[in-house]
């Protein structure tokens, strides 16, 4: 079953547990007190109380003032030349001093580093450096102003005193705010075959060394070495391995020194136990420092690596992106400059024609007119009546070649601008009613016969308007060019596969080989007659494109003409 406990329970828990924590590591430090001397050579309570106060927040601060006023009474009083009093104050002064060295630490971090684990960056590894040399002075300066007050300290081992402190509070933090900073983020732990290697040959030279002390005339000049010899261990773990582990190495290190020191074993033993004591802060606060910069650079170092390689990785993928856009892009340059290529063609051709367009549409407009003009005139002199009538007649014809003229052109204009439309065409009513349309187009009385043969079965769906435009065109020449006897034209429709295909054959003139590749010319006619205007085939071909259709013209002068279009069908 799960508790959710209230807000001021949970600072109550995590004020007791900072205090437990606090006073545990301070009988720890206790233990390993110098014989005759109230200097410690490491504080531990202070890198925990450090390390505490940045994970947990500034609210544990009465944790660590708790814990420091428990311990320090406890150590202080068994002491026979202090009262109770002189205790309480002494202790109080100092569990002040405590916090306030953890308060202005955490401020520091918060303020200036930043960051709640300095050791990614060399940068800010160094800062916490000075973070830690900087906040000790607080704890070490209260705690020996407590002392001196108090009588405890004479004057003349002030300064020692307060040094000893400071180097006991800086060692405490760099031993242990590091290391619990480390176990509280997440571990990696990836021991590859590499990796392996490396911890089997660590083990084996860390056992030639002890071997070493094993040898008899090897034994001094080994032991007082044994600082030398560690420390390109801890370097090693500190290049190879995470901060946790190496960390540890200068942990153990230092406890191991600390306990050999006091035993009066080890380089770090001289005639004064102060001096001893000094030297062995040196050697763990150099070793600790040597492996908290070292590990930062790497991991740093490593950071860019891996920020370099993602780089590279986005920057291919960016290459291939922009080199693909690119590709694109001059796709669709191209393709632009393709379409522009073609409208410039377009508009060529269609200034061309329409060049053409205006010298034969004024030509051919104004020819009828004049010669209405003239008969009409030939009329006004002459009162013969039967050349009158025949003159109307001329006339008349005239009215009607320009009328079917102004016809064509319309057909055209709307053939350009009119969009396609897509209705059900019914092909034998459509071929009725242009032949209904074009039954006074002879002059004679000659008649025209039809033969048309039509296969629909299923609905067909097309641009009607263009369809008869195209009927009307193909049917009409095939009417006005008879070959001197009535025009026989068939028609046969073919409907399949959604595509229409058609044959119009005419029994008249025929049209000229050398002709044949320019009768779908604006204005160009295969004969001379006048009869036309040379619009109709244009039109027709112009009507067929619009429907992406197909026309193909087979003709044999003195025989006729076989047109056949394939249109297909519009969805």
């Amino acid at each position: 079953m799960n508790v959710k406990l209230p807000l001021k329970y949970k600072l109550d828990l995590k004020i007791i547990g900072v205090a437990l924590l606090y006073y545990l590591f301070a009988r720890v430090g206790y233990f390993f007190a110098f014989e005759g001397s109230t200097a410690l050579p490491t504080w531990p309570p202070s890198g925990i109380g450090f390390a505490l106060i940045i994970l947990l927040g500034r609210s544990s601060w009465p944790g660590i003032t708790i814990g420091s006023l428990v311990a320090n009474v406890m150590a202080y009083w068994n002491n026979p030349h202090l009262p109770a009093q002189e205790i309480i104050t002494i202790s109080s002064l100092i569990a002040v001093g405590n916090t306030l060295e953890a308060v202005t630490g955490n401020y520091l971090v918060k303020k200036w580093i930043r960051d709640d684990f300095p050791f990614r960056s060399a940068k800010n590894a160094f800062r916490f450096l000075f973070v830690t040399m900087m906040m000790c002075w607080i704890g070490a300066g209260v705690s020996t102003g407590a002392l001196y007050l108090n009588h405890v300290v004479s004057p003349d081992l002030l300064l020692r005193t307060g040094i000893s402190s400071w180097v006991g509070n800086v060692v405490g933090i760099l031993l242990f705010t590091p290391f619990i900073l480390a176990c509280s983020k997440k571990i990696h732990v990836r021991l590859t075959t590499e990796k392996a290697i490396e911890v089997g040959i660590f083990i084996l030279l860390l056992g030639g060394i002890v071997a070493l002390l094993e040898v008899d005339y090897l034994v001094s000049t080994v032991e007082r070495a044994l600082p030398f010899l560690v420390l390109p261990f801890l370097l090693w773990l500190a290049f190879r391995f995470e901060l946790i582990v190496a960390i540890a190495g200068v942990l153990i290190t230092a406890l191991l020194s600390i306990y050999m020191t006091i035993g009066g074993v080890g380089p770090f033993v001289l005639s004064d136990s102060y001096n001893s004591m000094l030297l062995l802060q040196i050697f763990i606060g150099v070793i600790s420092i040597s492996t908290i910069i070292l590990s930062a650079t790497v991991r740093e170092r490593h950071h860019a690596q891996n920020k370099l390689l993602e780089f590279n990785e986005n920057l291919e993928a960016m290459v291939q992106e922009r080199t693909r856009a690119l590709n694109e892009e001059i796709v669709t340059r191209k393709n632009a400059e393709e379409k522009i290529q073609r409208t410039n063609t377009e508009l060529s051709k269609r200034n061309t024609e329409l060049d053409n367009f205006v010298y034969s549409v004024s030509h051919d407009l104004r020819a009828p007119i004049a010669s209405v003009l003239g008969l009409i005139n030939l009329a006004k002199k002459d009162t013969d009546g039967v050349m009158k009538d025949m003159y109307l007649d001329m006339i008349h014809k005239s009215a009607m070649q320009q009328d079917h003229f102004i016809k064509e052109i319309l057909d055209q204009s709307r053939n350009s601008r009119l969009e396609v439309k897509r209705e059900e065409i019914h092909f034998e009513p459509l071929i009725d009613e242009t032949f209904n349309q074009l039954k006074f187009a002879t002059s004679t009385g000659q008649s025209v016969q039809k033969v048309i043969r039509i296969n629909q079965e299923a609905p067909f769906f097309s641009d009607r308007w263009r369809l008869k435009v195209i009927l009307n065109n193909i049917i009409s020449n095939a009417i006005r060019y008879r070959n001197g006897k009535d025009p026989v034209i068939k028609v046969n429709v073919e409907i399949r596969e959604h595509l229409a295909t058609l044959a119009i054959e005419d029994n008249g003139k025929g049209i000229e080989k050398d002709h044949l590749p320019n009768i779908y010319k604006m204005f160009y006619r295969a004969t001379d007659d006048g009869a036309g205007s040379g619009l109709g085939l244009y039109i027709v071909k112009e009507a067929i494109d619009k429907l992406n259709g197909h026309i193909d013209i087979e003709s044999e002068v003195g025989r006729g003409t076989t047109v056949k279009l394939a249109i297909p069908e519009l969805v």
